[in-house]
């Protein structure tokens, strides 16, 4: 494994919760907090649980990743897994970028991860008001099938290599304060315990008081 590096790019952190309201129209802000409404928080166990493979399809699938879809982009989120709803099947959904179109990934495989890993502060729409440094692969090769059971291969880099790794390790139970630092661990699960907020020390040693959400 190569050293490790910190990405320029803000990984899936986004802007403060408060800055995000801030911009939004009170339409906007509605169905933000709605989307919020219907993703599962940190403490149910089924964030915990591995989701069963998909084998059947059709058009109930496809109603089901539009809705998905739809939660995402009403939540400000650039990435969401069926398991975050609630449904233990193993599907996801991301858009890493404004300008990118959205895609649904059914039984994600991930073949190949490169050498080359970087640190970024990521944030989570199940774990809200926290982030946390997760060291990942800059580039991921996986492979699924859509939504109507077509082969997918995506060669991701970047933002949506990240995205790619940080949702399916929600299909596999596994999230994001588990693989960062245990003081970052024990800091996170400290603001989520206590309602409060958590992001990674600055560089002055200083806790920013506000963390993203975005996966």
């Amino acid at each position: 494994m190569s050293e490790a590096v910190r990405e320029d790019e803000p990984g899936l952190e986004a802007e403060s919760q408060a800055s995000i309201e801030s911009e939004l129209t009170e339409e906007e802000r509605e169905r933000r907090s709605a989307a919020l409404g219907q993703v599962r928080q940190f403490g149910d166990p089924i964030l915990n649980s591995r989701a069963s493979e998909i084998t059947e399809f059709g058009p109930d699938l496809e109603r089901e990743a539009e809705r998905m879809i739809e939660i995402m982009r009403d939540a400000i989120g650039i990435g969401l897994a069926a398991t975050q709803l609630g449904v233990m099947r193993r599907m996801l959904v991301f858009q890493a970028g404004l300008e990118a179109t959205p895609t649904t990934l059914v039984n994600p495989v991930i073949e190949w991860t490169s050498d080359d890993q970087a640190i970024a502060t990521e944030g989570c729409l199940s774990l809200r008001g926290v982030a946390v440094d997760v060291e990942r692969a800059l580039h991921a090769r996986v492979r699924g099938v859509d939504a109507g059971g077509d082969p997918l291969l995506i060669e991701a880099s970047g933002l949506e290599a990240r995205v790619l790794q940080h949702e399916i390790d929600h299909l596999d139970g596994v999230l994001m304060i588990d693989r960062t630092s245990r003081d970052q661990r024990r800091g996170a699960l400290r603001a989520l315990r206590e309602g409060g907020t958590y992001s990674p020390p600055s560089a002055d040693g200083d806790e920013d008081p506000d963390a993203g959400e975005d996966a």
